[in-house]
């Protein structure tokens, strides 16, 4: 049966995803958001047998018996060992080429798989089945002499092998005695000698991704989990753009036979916020600033200053949603969508999320990207003046809610704060005119949305302006600075979530009934912005040991989907979710001891 207990591998480029048996059962390529040409997570029932079916990438061991797998310390390298019956065993090692040379970071759009006999006489066949139009047809196969390049309608793939051709064309097993390489790569021609050339891949990504690792400004305490997060952030990224998508896949349900289906291979600007703020505490200034530089294209080429809250990996604006009927669905629970149409919502809050996330171009002196002038702070003022229009009108919320619109206090926040930062950009500007006009918006905003958000009956800020329901957003006020940690409505606003939202060791985003009937499952971030308010107003053991049993709930190579079922503990939601994994870094930085304190 299908699960996320999966490895991922990529190079902000490409990705994939590896279950237990080294089976690749999804992988988009050539781009993240790419008809995946692999995917068999996608294609099945319960009980269904991916080895058997189309869009898999198998490397077989006959009468496979049981597996250990690993990353490489510190890579986004994968290391498993398949053993059999009689205790013949393989090592299979895969990764995607991520290296430096001349001066620049290369990422081409390749996968490559090492096998190597390590014990008895095992035998195995690889088992290749990929397939076009998101699952609609079987590419088709031409043998070449060391190669065989797949055909669809759209794309064209070459695996290159030592392994006899014949061997993969007819997925027949072998003795395999010596190491065996695979190329999965664009159909174009390999000239140089293939185990050479993979080797080579191997060195220098491995030796990449050490290297970037040890560029990371990393907490004393949970120092793996955060170093895993942040590789899988980086995987997370389209770095040709500058793009981080929400997730790597597209479809797997946030909860066990519901429509909560959703294709997540996009870039939200709500999550620049914490992306952004996750990657300045962890002193990855390059990735930072590439993200930032996306964002700020968004603003520039905004035409008529509409913002959308969602776009595609290189700025696609149209992002419409329809379903591929040739997929049944994660354990065959579809749909599966392409597209997303939150793109069309109203989201009122992207307004702030852009002067957030812009705002360090202002202040940031380690940034290289400089676009800080009179031109960039026109066109956030821009954003400001929407923020005020809108930041008491309806809209979808954080939630993207697709049947109901409410004035959403986050969104409205998200707009005080476009204000206060543009206060500070005209500070620090020395236009005194503006920070003037600015302080003045800030203080009305801030004023008129507590008179309409709090709630003296509930003894809690609420979710939506002269509302009587709470949901997790409102533990961000104190981060994004609206109001103090101290503050003793923001005390018991915490407090009254954790009363009435947390089930078990979760968070849930809100508890009434939406456009699908009531979540089922705990969206993760959520808990960690909880772990972050009881630390904020000094509960800190408490948040400690909150914080460590998350981590628990990790899969087993340290990675988090988007949600958790708080009964089972089962992760569900689409795999690996950037927003869990920023979530996981920030708590971490805010709870770890200090390396002076530890030491």
């Amino acid at each position: 049966m299908s699960s996320l207990d999966l490895a991922v591998i990529g190079n902000s480029s490409v990705s994939a995803m590896i279950d237990r048996q080294a089976r690749i059962v999804f992988a988009s390529l050539p781009r993240l958001d790419s008809d995946p040409v692999f995917c068999s997570l996608l294609r099945g029932g319960a009980g269904a047998d991916a080895t058997q079916q189309d869009g898999t990438f198998s490397v077989e061991l006959r009468d496979f018996a049981s597996s250990e797998q690993s990353y490489i310390d510190n890579t986004a390298v994968l290391h498993s060992v398949l053993t059999d019956d009689d205790g013949g065993a393989v090592e299979i090692v895969d990764f995607a080429p991520r290296y430096d040379e001349h001066n620049r970071i290369h990422r081409p759009p390749m996968l490559v798989r090492r096998i190597t006999p390590v014990a008895g006489r095992p035998m195995i066949r690889v088992v290749v089945r990929p397939m076009g139009d998101y699952g609609k047809s079987s590419l088709r196969a031409v043998r070449g002499s060391h190669h065989i390049v797949f055909m669809g309608d759209r794309n064209r793939h070459r695996l290159t092998t030592n392994i006899p051709i014949s061997y993969v064309m007819e997925e027949r097993y072998f003795r395999i005695d010596q190491q065996c390489w695979i190329l999965w790569a664009p159909d174009e021609p390999i000239e140089a000698d293939l185990e050479d050339l993979c080797r080579r891949y191997f060195e220098t990504t491995t030796a990449h991704w050490r290297l970037w690792v040890r560029g990371l400004s990393i907490p004393f305490e949970w120092q793996e989990a955060v170093i895993r997060a942040a590789i899988t952030l980086k995987l997370c990224m389209f770095e040709e753009t500058g793009a981080i998508v929400a997730a790597l896949t597209t479809s797997i349900p946030e909860a066990p036979n519901t429509v909560r289906n959703w294709d997540y291979r996009y870039c939200w600007l709500r999550d620049a916020v914490f992306v952004i703020r996750a990657l300045n505490r962890l002193g990855v200034t390059r990735t930072m600033e590439q993200y930032i530089g996306f964002i700020t294209d968004v603003i520039d080429l905004a035409e008529e200053g509409v913002i959308q809250p969602v776009y595609g990996i290189s700025r696609e604006d149209d992002l419409t949603e329809s379903i591929a009927e040739g997929l049944a669905g994660y354990r065959g629970m579809g749909p599966v969508r392409v597209g997303n149409a939150a793109y069309e919502q109203v989201q009122n809050d992207v307004y702030g999320s852009l002067v957030l996330a812009a705002v360090h171009l202002f202040f940031d002196y380690r940034l290289l990207r400089k676009p800080a002038n009179e031109e960039l702070y026109d066109q956030l003022e821009f954003l400001g003046q929407r923020a005020i229009q809108y930041f008491d009108k309806p809209d979808a919320g954080p939630w993207e809610l697709r049947g109901s619109a409410s004035v959403h206090t986050f969104s409205a926040m998200m707009c005080w704060a476009a204000c206060d930062r543009l206060k500070r950009i005209a500070r620090v500007m020395g236009r005194t005119d503006r920070t003037e006009f600015w302080s003045d918006k800030a203080e009305h905003l801030k004023l008129e949305i507590e008179r309409r958000t709090w709630s003296e009956s509930r003894n809690s800020f609420v979710s939506t302006f002269d509302g009587n329901e709470l949901d997790a957003s409102l533990l961000l006020m104190a981060q994004i600075g609206f109001v103090q940690a101290n503050d003793a409505r923001y005390i018991a606003t915490v407090e009254r979530i954790g009363q009435e939202l947390k089930r078990g060791d979760f968070i849930y985003r809100y508890v009434v009934k939406d456009d699908f009937g009531e979540p089922e499952t705990a969206f993760l971030i959520c808990t960690f912005w909880y772990i972050d308010a009881l630390a904020s107003i000094g509960r800190t053991l408490e948040a400690r040991a909150l914080f460590d049993r998350m981590m628990t709930y990790r899969n087993r190579f340290g990675l988090f989907s988007e949600d958790v079922d708080p009964k089972t503990g089962e992760l569900w939601g689409n795999f690996p979710q950037a927003y869990s994994m920023v979530g996981l870094i920030n708590s971490a930085m805010n709870l770890s001891l200090s390396w002076e304190e530890a030491s």
